[in-house]
This record gives C-alpha cells, structure tokens and sequence, in this order.
C-alpha cells in the first residue's frame, strides 16, 4: 500500500467513526455547528477571498475557459449567500429520527419508516469552492459525515472555507472529522476514494461530464449522478408570448455556466415568426450565439445552421440552439430522444397541455411557465443542496436533507409474538 492509499483509508476509518458519532447528534448541536461556520464564513472572508484570488490566478494562467472560472470566483455576495444557505438549512426540519406511515396491522403491532442517515458521504466536485460549505452544511444536518475531494483549482478556496468548518464542528463539540477537506491535490485520491468500498456508503460527484462517465464506471461505491444538464424551454402555440420572451431570455441570459441553464429553445411552429424575432434581438443584445435548424434560419437571417451535435450539447457558454417544432407533440418527441433528464419547462396558457407536459416529459424537473433556473435547492426551498441527481433510483432532482438520508422499517409492539 502506497502513502496516498495509506492516506486515503486514514480518512475512511476516521469518518466511519465519527459517522457514528454525527449520526446520534441532536438538532440543536447540528445547528449550533451550522450557526457558527455561517458566522465564520462572513468574519474569515477577506481570508476566503484571498484564497479564492491565488485560485483564480492559476486558472486564468492554466488557460481554463469562461465556464469554469464563472464557478470558481467567489466574491462578497457569493460568500454571503454560503453563509444565508447554511441558515437556510438551520431552519429546516431536521430529517433523523422523523417516523413516517406508522400504521396498525390486524396483529397488533405498529409498522412505520424511519428516516436515517446514509453514513459516510464522499464528494468529488470541481471548481466551485461553494460545494464545500454547502455539502458541508447538508450532510452534518442530515447526520452524515463526509470526505470532500475538490478540484486541484480551487484548493485555496476549499482550505479556506474547511477552516470555517472546522471551527464550527469544534464550537458544537463535535468530531472535526465529521467534515474532511481532502487535502492532497493527487489526481489518484478520486480513484481511491471511489473504491473504499468498507467505509464509504455512497459518492455524488459534480462536475464535468467526462469526471462523472468516469466515477459512474469505476466506481465501487454507489454514485448519485448527473452527467449533464441539457435544459429545454418549450413555447407552446398557447404561450403568452410576452411571458414567453422574458422566462426564454432569462433561462439562457440570467447565468451561463449552470446546470439549470436553458441549452435548447424549442418554439411551436405557429408562433414562431411571431415571438423568434424579438427574442432573437434581446438574445443579440447579450451576444448570444444563436444556431437554428432550417426553419428557425429561414426565420432569423443570423442564425448559424445547427448540427446534430448541437441539440445534445450542453454549452456552458451564450450559445444557444433553437429548434422549430409541430406543437406539444414535436416538443416531447425532441425532448425525449436529446434531454439529459435535468429540466424542461413549457411556456402555455393551455391548462390540458400544461398538464400533458408535466406528466409525459420524464425528466427530474419539470415545469410550466417559469426559467429552468429555479431547478436549485435553494430555490426549491432545500437551503442548498449537494448536486442535481438525475438518477431514477434514491435521490432525483436536488439533493437536500430528505435526499441523504435513507428509511429503515420500525415495528412497535408490546409482547406481541407471531402466531
């Protein structure tokens, strides 16, 4: 056994000791942890942005694209809003313990679930040094403890926001390895840890597509997932075409390099002259690189031919492909065969097709009259959340407090025996 691998099992055993220990916390001393890293997360700022500026040199010395350096900077709001989810998550029901369906059977005896924790959690994320305050915050209220591999870009920044961490693990009492920042930059560490099979329960990655397919393979630990996020808005022949434009415009516009982020414009084909042109000026007016099928370009004369590369690519950046389509019908046939599973929204005043959209569209997101830029944790009310899964089985959607604990059967009986 190498040193890293030497390295990495320390890790594994002192997490799975102190998963026991975070997993019999009580609320009030998962809070006061949360209350204290939030606190210090706004007193150790300068510090985080110190760190997180040596992070951003090096990127932009590596040559790393836009994309990546839109999720590795850190700055007075984003911090604030680390700090605002944290507090979010405080005020949150706590999920352990929580009894669900507790029913009395012809017997006697009482059957229910009980809401526990999944145990030790590895992550492996990169550029955006956030992750580690929110994944953080989530698994030690869900009762968690977890080893947190970020990407070698933002070591600075994670080092720095671990900090926090551990001050707030240490003011509550609680073991500081219920949160480990891994501190090796060593590529190999993502292999090892997808391996440690005795003493890691489960890994979320977040990242690329090319990191994810290559955990998802390799790995010998259950993974929740999402490779990508090809995200569709559809605009219905029932739209309220003002309401079109602005939810159009801000799913793509409002940020670039998101998950949640609108790649692929789908318009009915009996509005689209109507509502492609203007939408095709606002689009200009923030540089948007617009790529149509044929229809769309017989449309808007700068519109470049799209690929058939382009309806399955999540770009990251203002490009935008944009297709025509034979109503709620061509929608759903686009959708179903290019979605990465992520999220789709239609634009409809129509209630029936509103809720043909809703059940038929199987992705982990879905809605109607609103940007797929909600498609967050913090959004959905979750104070944050570890990742987007767009996994069928555990966890789908966001992944917030319920999504990191798992049920076990409680029988409740008083000398009740079979007959």
């Amino acid at each position: 056994m190498n040193d890293l691998s030497k390295y990495m099992q320390q890790i594994g055993k002192r997490a799975k000791i102190a998963a026991r220990i975070i997993a019999k916390a009580d609320s009030g001393q998962k809070n006061k942890a949360l209350a204290v890293i939030a606190e210090q997360l706004e007193l150790q700022e300068e510090k985080i942005l110190q760190a997180n500026a040596l992070d951003m040199q090096a990127g932009q010395e590596k040559g790393l694209d836009a994309a990546l350096l839109d999720r590795l900077e850190l700055n007075k709001e984003r911090v604030a809003a680390m700090a605002e989810g944290l507090r979010q998550i405080i005020a949150l029901p706590d999920p352990v313990g929580a009894i669900e369906h507790l029913n009395a059977r012809p017997s006697g005896i009482k059957v229910g679930r009980m809401r526990v924790p999944l145990g030790v959690i590895g992550i492996i994320y990169e550029s955006r040094p956030n992750v580690t305050a929110d994944a953080a915050a989530l698994c030690l209220k869900s009762g968690n403890a977890c080893i947190l591999r970020g990407g070698s870009e933002a070591k600075h920044s994670n080092q720095a926001i671990g900090n926090c961490i551990r001050d707030g693990l240490l003011a509550a009492e609680l073991s500081v390895d219920v949160v480990q920042v891994i501190e090796t930059t060593d590529r190999n560490a993502v292999g090892e840890l997808i391996r440690m099979e005795d003493t890691v329960d489960v890994i979320i990655p977040r990242g690329g597509k090319g990191l994810i397919e290559r955990i998802s393979k390799e790995a010998r630990v259950p993974v929740i997932k999402h490779l990508h996020g090809v995200c569709h808005v559809y605009i219905d022949d029932a739209a309220d075409l003002q309401m079109a434009k602005s939810i159009a415009f801000n799913a793509k516009t409002q940020r670039y390099g998101t998950c949640n982020t609108m790649e692929t414009l789908l318009v009915s084909e009996s509005i689209a002259a109507a509502v492609l042109p203007e939408l095709a000026e606002m689009y200009q007016a923030e540089n948007v690189e617009l790529r149509g099928c044929e229809k769309t370009c017989e449309i808007l004369s700068g519109c470049l031919a799209a690929t058939d590369d382009d309806w399955d690519e999540e770009y990251l950046a203002p490009i935008l492909s944009i297709r025509i389509v034979n109503g709620i019908e061509g929608a759903m046939d686009h959708i179903h065969q290019h979605s990465s599973g992520h999220t789709e929204s239609i634009v409809t005043s129509d209630y029936s097709q509103a809720m043909r959209f809703l059940r038929e569209v199987d992705s982990s997101s879905v809605m109607v009259n609103a940007s797929t830029r909600f498609a967050d944790g913090f959004e959905y009310g979750l104070g944050g959340e570890i990742g987007i899964s767009t996994n069928k089985l555990h966890a789908r959607g966001p992944v917030g407090l319920e999504g990191l604990t798992t049920q076990k059967y409680i029988v409740l009986g008083d000398g009740h025996i079979r007959q």
